[in-house]
């Protein structure tokens, strides 16, 4: 049996609210996590006016002006579908990572199958909070950026820019792996 290559994608979401289909993705940015300088960015049109004011203060976005300069949800996820699929050579698999992945998976998920048909991730969706946890024998409160920030110390930070967000979780993880490989 031939062993496929994984292709490590680190995957941010900036969203209306908690759930898919009730709110809407606002933003996607992603970057191959070996090559964080490879990304993917876009700004999507909302799919209704349904908002939590938390979720959209974090975001800095308003809906207003994502409905005049926001791509539409199918040219999004089409477009995304096409740069994972650039991404990864004949016979790789693309690797979902996230830092809350359950969160960031769910709302790709459902826009790829809603706007595109298929998610190209499938199944296959890396947390980074539970991979820390397992290298790090921690509990899930030491799952916090900020604490995983300071034990493996990025040069990155996170700010709620998908793009951004996704680069700076991808250096987690690659932390992570080393910390993993040296045994600490």
């Amino acid at each position: 049996m031939e062993l496929s290559n994984e292709v490590f994608i680190s995957v941010d979401v900036e969203t209306s609210g908690p759930i898919p289909g009730e709110y809407s993705m606002l933003s996607i940015g992603a970057c191959l996590v070996d090559t964080p300088e490879t990304t993917f960015e876009c700004t999507l049109k909302p799919l209704n006016r349904n908002v939590d004011p938390d979720a959209l203060a974090v975001t800095g976005f308003s809906l207003e002006d994502l409905e005049r300069r926001g791509i539409e949800p199918h040219q999004a996820m089409t477009e995304f579908g096409a740069w994972v699929k650039s991404a990864c050579g004949e016979g790789d698999v693309p690797v979902f990572v996230g830092l809350n992945a359950p969160f960031d998976w769910s709302f790709i998920n459902y826009y790829f199958h809603r706007f595109h048909g298929e998610n190209p991730f499938g199944f296959t969706a890396l947390d980074i909070k539970a991979y820390y946890m397992g290298v790090m024998n921690c509990s899930w409160r030491n799952t916090r950026s900020s604490v995983m920030a300071e034990h493996l110390h990025p040069m990155q930070k996170g700010n709620h820019n998908a793009v951004q967000d996704a680069i700076y979780q991808a250096e987690l993880f690659r932390l992570a792996r080393k910390a993993r490989q040296k045994g600490e």
